[in-house]
């Protein structure tokens, strides 16, 4: 993974949230966001998509680095808790509204993303900087606000529901939650069709089921299951069993049940790869061995998710993105 290139980073004064800290958690994921290969324009363009994913994120996870200065530059209806959440367990009312009114106002703004695109010479400016890094990639690429809206619901969700019944429930969830980055990339690229999309969703879908199974203790401490309650069922696991220190017996079934179908998933998917070339595809083989590498390391793990949290291998992941790359799948 690259450093952001300056111009990727929009500039910050004493009155503005920092940013720097948000851009800086691309490092961290699981594939590349903006990694070398790709033309210059393209990279800053995905790093303004990551900044509005991960400025979203963290409102709607309480990680922002100043949710203070982010609530008083956006006008939000809800100041900050006067006592922060704990740092386990589900935040408190008045931290969930907090959270819900600065969606609300990062809505808004991203209304004035696209009254800027469309009107740039009357309409009202973003107001915060990494939503106002968004207007020239939205013009330059005609993008819709229908990804960008799904993005700031699926976090809405995450404020009031924390358990799913279904499969088909958690999948409507990443609907919102994932399947809108890849769009984004595609529409980026010039390469979107139906087809495509169909393929990207199903990738997108998978990375998401990846992450929930890397970070199912983490996500518990937070008041969150995102493991279907019917399976929990099938397989005899109770939320204490996901509790404790490490995975017994039949939460190591459950959570290889669950590896193996993020995996067909991403198999389904794969195919995208080969519908396109040069560094896009590059990029596409990057982001789906990204999804093998996750999903290797929580079986290289035993399937114990809960005893420590499952790491990608980079060289595995790059093994993986070659052979992809290689293939067309």
């Amino acid at each position: 993974m690259t450093a952001v290139s300056a111009s990727a980073q929009p500039s910050e004064t004493p009155q503005t949230p920092p940013t720097g800290q948000t851009l800086a958690k691309a490092a961290a994921e699981n594939f590349p966001v903006a990694p070398f290969f790709l033309p210059g324009a393209w990279r800053d363009d995905l790093m303004a998509v990551y900044g509005f994913a991960r400025l979203v994120d963290d409102a709607g996870d309480g990680d922002l680095a100043d949710p203070g200065a982010t609530a008083a530059l956006l006008g939000a209806a809800q100041a900050p808790p006067a006592t922060p959440s704990a740092q386990s367990g589900p935040p408190s009312p008045a931290e969930t509204a907090f959270r819900l009114s600065l969606l609300d106002a990062l809505e808004r703004d991203l209304d004035r993303v696209f009254e800027s695109a469309l009107h740039p010479a009357g309409a009202e400016r973003p107001l915060h900087p990494l939503m106002a890094g968004l207007v020239p990639v939205v013009d330059r690429h005609a993008l819709t606000p229908e990804p960008f809206r799904r993005l700031i619901e699926a976090n809405r969700v995450d404020q009031t529901t924390s358990r799913y019944a279904t499969y088909d429930d958690l999948a409507g969830y990443c609907t919102l939650s994932a399947d809108p980055v890849g769009r984004l990339v595609l529409a980026i690229a010039g390469f979107s069709t139906p087809e495509r999309i169909a393929l990207s969703d199903a990738i997108c879908t998978a990375l998401q089921l990846a992450e929930h199974l890397q970070d199912v203790a983490e996500d518990l401490a937070a008041g969150r299951i995102y493991l279907p309650q019917e399976d929990l069922e099938r397989f005899g696991v109770t939320e204490e069993d996901l509790a404790a220190p490490s995975a017994n017996g039949a939460v190591r079934e459950l959570i290889a049940f669950e590896t193996e179908r993020a995996r067909t998933l991403l198999d389904r998917g794969a195919p995208l790869v080969g519908t396109v070339r040069g560094r896009l595809r590059l990029l596409l083989a990057g982001f789906t061995a990204g999804g093998y590498a996750a999903l290797a390391a929580v079986e290289d793990a035993g399937y114990d998710v809960l005893a420590r949290q499952a790491k990608p291998d980079k060289r595995r992941l790059a093994a993986k993105a070659a052979a992809i790359f290689a293939k067309g799948r």
